[in-house]
């Protein structure tokens, strides 16, 4: 609503009579393009979601401070941050799937009465069996998962403030048990157990409060499902980013710890999808040029009303163009060989595309005239020369042969080998059988 308000005044101008809106970098790590286009989406809905934010601010180490510099920074502009997780409404008369769903969607909202009413909702169904279509195609380890999670109780703000309180405490014990470490101090024994104890409660107190907000990272990794990764790896690394906000939240901001973890585990996400969701990997630093010269040619295709030629777009983005036909390659997406062309489904892709290593008809008909050539004047040779030769030069497709090697096949020794060798090429040089294999070769 305040955002309404405060956009109120421009009602009826014209867009191309408004002011520029300022798109000042709001830290050194963001990118200046992609926070430039973030603003310049949000100019007309004055709204921007989260997940776009998260994205631009994935090199960032986040902080409560960072967090309101940035709504700061928007605000000021009269855009506002959607948080939402898209929760969709469900059908008047849920089944147990669909409980099972609005725990895991709102967990980040619900008050312990609510839950307690789903919790409820849920147990007098339980004489209903669950239809295997109620799962939505959710494979057996994902289903498994998220009833082990959903028996987690969810935390209330006080008890958010205390496990944050208690790992807080741990942390400042491990950094004096490593002070006194490098400063070859040795602790008392009573001090040196109670630094312990405060270690072991605030490590209980971190997986306590990872344990509870499981559901978080299941709601928002649904979100990014389609984009190359599968839903578990996205709840791993979602997972990850949850450990790190863990790590890294400060109670004395005043933030809720739902609201602080979801920065982290979407930012974990983002940059899981940039790093591993292709089939063939690319750096993440490559992804983000891409990303920069695909905005480009979107943005020139809208301008231009035609597709830019490469030229254009490297003049756009400040790049050779050698440069930029390199990252236009790496952005196409792996087709499958395996891919089915039409609608009949009757040919893959894989059909279509020539072998090189396999011989042309042609080639293929000529070798083997060609050998049958060769096994006819060979014919007339007595049976050791023939297995001499076909020995010393690999005719039978095997590898040719030394002279020491035919020799001792033979018992002879490799002095034997080479005159009966020479007495047989003489053989075969005779004009009445070296005519039939002359028209094999290729005069130039």
């Amino acid at each position: 609503m305040e955002s309404t308000e405060s956009t109120g005044g421009t009602v009826g101008v014209p867009a191309s009579s408004a002011p520029p809106v300022p798109t000042s970098v709001p830290f050194p790590g963001v990118d200046a393009e992609e926070w430039a286009d973030l603003v310049d989406g949000a100019r007309e809905s004055k709204e921007v979601h989260a997940e776009d934010v998260a994205h631009v601010l994935r090199h960032i180490e986040l902080s409560g401070d960072v967090l309101n510099r940035v709504s700061e920074v928007l605000a000021e502009q009269g855009i506002s941050i959607d948080e939402a997780l898209d929760a969709q409404e469900q059908a008047d008369q849920p089944d147990e799937e669909t409980v099972r769903r609005e725990l895991i969607i709102d967990s980040a909202r619900l008050n312990d009465a609510d839950v307690e009413r789903l919790l409820s909702r849920r147990r007098t169904r339980r004489t209903r069996k669950s239809s295997p279509k109620a799962e939505g195609g959710t494979s057996d380890a994902v289903r498994m998962y998220l009833r082990e999670i959903g028996q987690v109780d969810l935390l209330t703000v006080d008890d958010e403030r205390r496990l944050a309180q208690l790992i807080e405490e741990g942390t400042m014990a491990a950094e004096r048990i490593d002070e006194a470490a490098e400063n070859g101090q040795e602790l008392d024994a009573v001090e040196s157990r109670m630094l312990t104890r405060a270690i072991n409660r605030g490590e209980k107190a971190k997986s306590e409060l990872t344990q509870a907000n499981l559901r978080l990272v299941v709601s928002i990794a649904k979100r990014y499902s389609g984009r190359g990764m599968q839903l578990l790896d996205l709840i791993q690394e979602g997972n990850l980013g949850l450990m790190r906000a863990v790590d890294k939240f400060d109670y004395t901001k005043g933030f809720k710890f739902s609201t602080y973890a979801t920065w982290w585990i979407r930012q974990a996400i983002t940059r899981a999808i940039a790093d591993q969701a292709r089939t063939i990997r690319i750096p993440v630093h490559m992804v983000e040029h891409m990303n920069r010269v695909t905005r480009a040619k979107r943005q020139m295709h809208q301008e231009l009303e035609r597709e830019p030629t490469v030229d254009e777009l490297a003049a756009r983005v400040q790049l050779e163009p050698d440069r930029v036909r390199e990252l236009l390659r790496y952005s196409q997406d792996p087709l499958s060989l395996d891919s089915p062309v039409g609608e009949e489904d009757e040919s893959n892709l894989g059909d279509f595309i020539e072998d090189d290593s396999v011989d042309s008809p042609a080639d293929a008909a000529t070798k083997a005239m060609l050998s049958d050539a060769v096994g006819a004047v060979l014919g007339e040779l007595s049976e050791r020369e023939q297995e001499i030769v076909r020995l010393r030069f690999g005719l039978d497709g095997g590898q040719a042969k030394t002279l020491e090697e035919v020799g001792k096949e033979f018992g002879v020794t490799r002095e034997r080998i080479r005159q009966i060798e020479a007495k047989t090429l003489a053989k075969l040089r005779h004009p009445q059988r070296s005519q039939r294999l002359r028209e094999f070769l290729e005069v130039e």
